[in-house]
């Protein structure tokens, strides 16, 4: 899948994108934060209880603790996981800044 980049920038420090994930079982994750910090995180498939608490566990953190805390973190023989791909979504929030 190819990754969708709908950032919006309406809101003075809003920053919100849509990533398309690839080799996981969630399909997209859309994430929300306002100078740099995390306010939403949305998993679109995927292990539901899991991804739900991933959400709120880094929901007001700051994107770049989160990067470097779940960057690499792999699901079973995949060599990526929703947490490696969230920080793939982070980074791409991140970059377009």
């Amino acid at each position: 899948m190819e990754t969708v980049n709908n950032m919006q920038q309406g809101v003075e420090g809003i920053q919100h994108t849509l990533y398309t994930c690839q080799g996981t079982c969630s399909k997209a994750i859309e994430v929300t934060a306002k100078d740099g910090i995390i306010e939403n995180v949305t998993f679109y498939g995927g292990c539901n209880g899991n991804t739900k608490g991933l959400s709120q566990i880094v929901r007001g953190m700051k994107v770049d603790e989160v990067i470097a805390r779940l960057k690499g973190t792999t699901c079973g023989a995949r060599p990526t996981s929703c947490p490696d791909q969230l920080t793939r979504a982070l980074e791409q929030l991140r970059n377009e800044n």
